[in-house]
């Protein structure tokens, strides 16, 4: 065989197998059980596949996965038990049910002649029908995430939770909670607001976050990832969170696990109900990541175990025995975003911020600003979302039932601090010197019982001791001492040669 007849062969078969191996299908009728992670639907090359994925002990999630465990898609944000299952019906529809038989979740594809399943090494999950054709596919029915290839339109949006995240008509990128208050913003230049047609929002591999359109000379960038161009086998993603903040993400391939590369808000106490309703947001000196507490001891957590989930009133103003009051928040202001700030907001000074609140029945709360514009927000028991820091130029305040039991300020707590380290601090000296003196008394004490005995102690002792007085009343039969004199004639009679016989 001639050789280029055995290398266009070679080629033929190749391509044979690469097209036999690409377009393995997941076929009707296969189902995911709950009860067995390790079973999957890949990918040809193994860099995504669906399956069950875990989220606490008994929280189960159908998903397609990044190569290493890093979800990118979820059918439901609700959870399924260990007996939950993911089927790919004969009827040609995707369905999620939960262990009692419940529908969780449908891709409600029934009866429009799906005949299979597969997923690309893109991460995209497709239903397809009669040749071939796309019926749906996960990167159009996105639910978190998006990754590289995936067109992000004007009619599609992230959730999570009560966050969502959409692209408007004009170009401009939209962070909402409950689907109502937009906390975040990011708008084009108006000349090229008034002008798109069909604008699409992308995330390219390398890490930049774009707008395209065909009205556009060329692609806006609106966020760069820090990891940007860098490493290969990356996965950069961008994903909504549970706390409301959009984030581009970097995974290594098989790591499992993700690093955070930019952030729409930079403050996450920026973001609105992070600390739940009446619940403050602030940051404390031992780390980065911020603290959801309630405004005062007039209040109490609605759950103990997850501060976020807000405060509530220990006693409600309509219950209140006696009569209501303000309590003051130096530095803090309630978050007021579009659209309250066309009903919520007041040009008064400070006192009538506070006053005109205090006698209106539909106030709970308000913020004074004092950054010279006068402004004042009145919030209403809708939602209020409260945010503290030392550098905020604003006074807020929130209607208690008196008496008004503020929080101890962190002053006082390291006041305290000191005075207990200095009371430890005088404990700790007295039991030392206590010590030092029983061990001295004690040295002393067998010094004594060990050397009174002993015969060089008692002659030294004997000649020490002072001679008794003649008027004791005790005599213990000791001779008196002679007189100077006669030493004199001893000491005389001493040296005095003696006489020979």
């Amino acid at each position: 065989m001639p050789p280029e007849t055995s290398q266009l062969s070679l080629t033929l078969l190749s391509l044979t197998l690469l097209f036999i191996f690409s377009s393995a299908t997941i076929p009707l009728g296969s189902t995911l059980y709950a009860s067995n992670l390790n079973v999957s639907w890949p990918s040809p090359n193994g860099t995504f596949s669906v399956s069950f994925i875990q989220d606490g002990p008994s929280a189960f999630f159908a998903a397609i996965s990044y190569a290493g465990g890093v979800p990118v898609w979820k059918a439901s944000q609700r959870a399924v038990d260990s007996s939950g299952s993911f089927h790919l019906l004969s009827s040609g529809t995707l369905r999620l049910v939960n262990g009692s038989g419940a529908t969780v979740w449908d891709s409600n594809t029934e009866n429009r002649n799906v005949s299979s399943a597969s997923i690309d090494d893109s991460g995209n999950l497709v239903l397809l029908g009669n040749n071939s054709v796309s019926v749906w596919s996960s990167f159009d029915h996105p639910s978190d995430t998006i990754v590289p290839s995936q067109n992000f339109t004007n009619r599609k949006a992230l959730e999570s939770g009560k966050y969502s995240f959409t692209l408007l008509q004009s170009g401009n990128l939209t962070l909402k909670w409950n689907n109502s208050i937009i906390y975040w913003n990011n708008s084009l230049n108006s000349s090229i607001e008034s002008n798109l047609t069909s604008p699409v929002l992308r995330l390219q591999s390398i890490g930049i976050l774009s707008i395209v359109d065909p009205t556009l000379p060329s692609a806006v960038i609106v966020a760069y990832s820090s990891d940007y161009a860098e490493g290969s086998d990356i996965l950069r993603f961008l994903k909504l969170d549970t706390d409301g903040n959009l984030r581009i993400y970097s995974s290594a391939r098989g790591s499992g696990t993700t690093t955070k590369r930019w952030a729409a808000v930079t403050d996450q106490c920026q973001v609105f109900g992070y600390c739940g309703n009446m619940g403050i947001c602030s940051y404390n000196d031992t780390g980065s990541d911020p603290v959801c507490g309630c405004p005062s001891q007039n209040f109490e957590l609605v759950d103990a175990n997850d501060s976020k989930q807000g405060c509530k009133r220990k006693v409600e103003i309509e219950d209140c025995p006696g009569s209501a009051t303000m309590l003051e928040l130096p530095h803090t202001k309630f978050l007021t975003f579009a659209p309250e700030l066309t009903s919520q907001v007041f040009f008064v000074g400070i006192s009538a911020c506070r006053l005109n609140c205090l006698v209106t029945g539909s106030c709970v709360a308000s913020t004074s600003l004092s950054d010279g514009t006068g402004l004042c927000y009145l919030k209403t028991p809708d939602f209020v979302s409260g945010f503290e820091n030392p550098a905020l130029p604003s006074t807020s305040y929130v209607k208690v039932c008196g008496p008004v039991l503020p929080n101890p300020s962190s002053n006082m707590q390291v006041l305290d601090d000191r005075k207990s380290w200095r009371l430890r601090a005088w404990i700790v000296v007295v039991v030392v010197v206590a010590t030092l003196l029983v061990l001295v008394a004690l040295e002393g004490g067998l010094w004594y019982c060990c050397c009174r005995n002993s015969p060089k102690f008692g002659a030294s002792a004997s000649a020490s001791a002072p001679a008794p007085s003649s008027s004791s009343s005790l005599q213990i039969g000791v001779s008196p001492l002679p007189s100077d004199r006669n030493l004199e004639r001893a000491s005389s009679s001493l040296l005095r040669p003696s006489n020979p016989n």
